[in-house]
This record gives C-alpha cells, structure tokens and sequence, in this order.
C-alpha cells in the first residue's frame, strides 16, 4: 500500500510540474509564426487590439505606456487603421482604457481612430469582447512577449484570426515574476477555453467601422 502512495505522489508530481510546461510550450509554437517584430513587416489589420495593464495616480505603467507606443508605431507605419484599447475599470478611480487613449492621444493618434473597451477585465474577455462586440474576426495583438503567444492563442481559439506584435520596448523590472506567472495563467486559459468557458460582460454590439 505503502508503495501504490508513493508512486501516486511521484505521477502526481510529474503532472503538477509538465502540464504547465506542456501548455505553455503548446502556445509559444502555436503563436511563433504569427508574430512580426518591426510594424513594416506586420500585415495590415484593420484593428490592433491594445492590452491594459497598470495604472497608477492616473498614469500608465511602463509596461501599459509600451504597449501603447507600440501600436501608435503600427498606426503610423499604416499597419493598423484603428486602435482598441482594453482594460479594467472595474473600480473607482482605476481606468486603464481612459489612461492608454490619453497616452495615445499624446503619441499623436487621432481621437476618431481610438476605440474604447471598458471591460477587458481578463485577456480571455478582451478577446471575446474584440469579436462578440466589437466585431472582429482578425486583428494585431499588441503587447509585451511573454503574454503574446496567450494572448493569440486564446483570440484564435475565439474566433479572432489574431497576429502579434511585440511591445518590448525596455527592460522590465518585474519581467522574471512576468513570466513565471504565465505558467498558471496559461493553465487557466485552457480551462476557461475548452473547460468552463465564462461569459464576459456583454452587452449592444459596437462594430468598428
């Protein structure tokens, strides 16, 4: 009996430590050639998709402000016609979309070419948001490597026909914690996928003209 524990520890074990690396490793090969490096080599898009990250005193991070240089360097090599900017503004005080239209704003994009989704709460919302809302069926991902390859599988897997372009722009302070954390969130992208598939906020249908 003793024995049959034992090895149920040891598989169990094995499983903890190669089903992350088994799904993250699925996701960098799945994105690997969807991804362009310079906006003169990205295809045009009618859209690149902007992902939020954090705010802070009404400012964006370093790793939010990259993102979206990166895709006002889209828009003006005319890779992209439009941006849509995704994040959180769940709370009060707390609105990433508002904060990268600023940014953008400042990076000289036009206000009319700048697309607002209040609740892309998740990357999994941004991208269901990006088709059942928004009315994308292809689009650029803009953001930092390490969340690339998720992000394009998950669009993909929705319904979007999603390339990438990376927003590393510098290095980043928290990048190690960056990246370790994609092995769980990676997990949960499965899950949420092919598992228990959550329904985002919803609502009227907003397509990008």
């Amino acid at each position: 009996m003793r024995a049959v524990i034992k090895r149920m520890i040891l598989l169990l074990a094995v499983l903890l430590v190669s089903t992350p690396l088994l799904a993250r490793g699925f996701t960098m090969a799945f994105a690997r050639s969807r991804i362009y490096i310079t906006p003169e080599t990205t295809p045009h898009h009618r859209v690149a998709v902007v992902f939020g990250a954090g705010v802070r005193n009404g400012q964006p991070s370093a790793v939010l402000y990259d993102r979206v240089a990166s895709a006002a360097a889209l828009y003006r090599a005319g890779a992209v016609d439009k941006l849509l900017m995704s994040g959180d503004s769940r709370f009060a005080n707390y609105n990433e979309p508002a904060v990268m239209r600023q940014t953008a704003l400042r990076l000289g994009i036009p206000d009319d070419d700048i697309v607002l989704d209040y609740a892309g709460h998740s990357t999994y919302d941004t991208c269901y948001r990006a088709r059942e809302i928004f009315g994308l069926r292809d689009a650029v991902l803009v953001t930092q490597a390490y969340h690339l390859d998720r992000a394009i599988f998950i669009c993909n897997a929705l319904g979007v026909a999603a390339v990438g372009y990376p927003a590393d722009r510098r290095p980043y302070a928290a990048m190690s914690w960056f990246q370790l954390r994609e092995f769980g969130a990676t997990l949960k992208a499965f899950w949420d996928l092919f598992i228990s598939r959550p329904l985002p906020v919803l609502g009227e249908p907003l397509p990008i003209a």
